[in-house]
């Protein structure tokens, strides 16, 4: 029996892994897939698959979120990424929670894999997001860390859904690139202009807060290498704030 909710799902170029994610979901009564101008095949992919697939080119990853919650159809949807799973236990937990919800929102936990090993410690132990909701909501417009509007009334789902954000060292680059950028125009967006501090002090905070506060020294060659790439992140995303903040307003 199909569950009486909307998985919806935001794509660029995920043609390598999202006929596995949409695979995962025949348990879904729709799944929506809002595409933001993928050149891979990936919207071909996704219909093959019997996804319904929304052309949202250029859009942030919140303003496609909430294109596909516009045109969903059932009152619940579950937010999800092309590189997330929902095991069964959690599969099984959303239909008794369909079946008599008691929130109006809950927050689901992401189980973090980092190269083959779940990270367990820190912030990837406690990754919590609100991902089932009812389709009133929707998510806040920002280019990265997007979150769902404030709910007043949220629940908690026992079971996580399994993330592998990074394929590997590579796609961990690229992507912290593309984030950092991204980061840095919101902040300026917001009037923030890189100072000397947030360019050394920040980046060695969060290695200082990942590798030894939140306890990534346990987790070995991983966390720290997790740790280094988290503190560049962190730089780089000032470093382009600094070079939006240099460069004349018609070339940004």
């Amino acid at each position: 029996m199909k569950l009486p909710l909307t998985v919806v799902i935001p794509t660029l170029n995920e043609a390598s892994q999202i006929a596995e994610a949409l695979g995962a979901l025949g348990w879904a009564d729709e799944i929506i897939v809002a595409d933001g101008g993928s050149t891979d095949g990936t919207p071909d992919i996704a219909r093959a698959r019997g996804a319904r697939v929304l052309a949202v080119p250029g859009a942030t990853i919140a303003a496609q979120r909430n294109a596909a919650i516009r045109a969903a159809r059932n009152e619940w949807v579950l937010a999800l990424d092309a590189d997330e799973r929902v095991p069964d236990a959690l599969r099984d937990e959303l239909a008794a929670t369909l079946a008599a919800p008691a929130h109006a929102a809950y927050r689901v936990r992401c189980q973090n894999f980092y190269l083959g090993r779940e990270r367990r410690r820190g912030r990837w132990g406690r990754d919590w997001h609100v991902r089932l909701f009812r389709r009133t909501y929707r998510f806040l417009e920002s280019r990265v860390h997007e979150r769902l509007e404030p709910v007043a009334d949220v629940g908690a789902l026992r079971h996580p859904i399994r993330h592998v954000p990074y394929r590997d060292l590579t796609h961990h680059v690229e992507k912290m690139l593309r984030y950092a950028r991204a980061g840095a125009q919101d902040l300026h967006a917001r009037g923030r202009r890189a100072s000397v501090w947030d360019l050394w002090a920040r980046p060695l905070w969060r290695f200082v807060r990942d590798y030894v506060v939140h306890g990534s020294c346990l987790d070995g060659r991983a966390g720290f290498v997790a740790s280094v790439l988290t503190a560049y992140a962190g730089f780089l995303k000032y470093a382009y704030l600094w070079e939006l903040d240099e460069r004349p307003p018609a070339a940004r």
